[in-house]
């Protein structure tokens, strides 16, 4: 089957409604406009979003520019900085966060950022690690580990 081949079905295409030919077809005096008004006058009828000299809902709402990416992924940021006050050795999982109120429990996902220092050997778990955060973890003597 090639393309220049393909037909639509039998029935599928409607003749053309051909107005203002005469009352005999049945599309003649009025030619389908009703009898009179704006709408029934050759160059008549109203822009696109007109709501009849109301205020058109186009100019009520808020002239945004951009938009908002629907597929974005939102996390909450957690700075290695504010991890290091915790004892050498110690696990950083997503509880031991929430009980220390960086962040908020069950609210999606977790990534570490590099902002500050750290000079203690911590085994910290994320959903996700800037390249900096993880390389201040590793080079105190620290791990990462990845959820997902």
């Amino acid at each position: 089957m090639q393309q220049h081949t393909l037909r639509s079905p039998k029935g599928a295409g409607r003749p053309r409604k051909r107005v203002g030919r005469g009352d005999g077809s049945g599309h003649g005096s009025f030619s389908g406009r009703g009898v009179k008004g704006q709408n029934s006058r050759s160059g008549g009828g109203v822009r696109l979003g007109f709501e009849g000299g109301q205020l058109p809902l186009i100019k009520k709402l808020p002239s945004m520019r951009g938009f908002t990416n629907i597929f974005r992924t939102e996390y909450q940021v957690v700075n290695v900085g504010s991890l290091a006050d915790l004892p050498a050795g110690s696990d950083v999982t997503l509880a031991r966060l929430a009980d220390m109120s960086l962040i908020k429990a069950g609210k999606g996902r977790v990534k570490l950022l590099g902002r500050g220092e750290i000079n203690v050997a911590l085994t910290v778990e994320a959903h996700a690690f800037s390249r900096s955060a993880r390389s201040k973890i590793e080079g105190a003597g620290g791990s990462v580990r990845g959820l997902d």
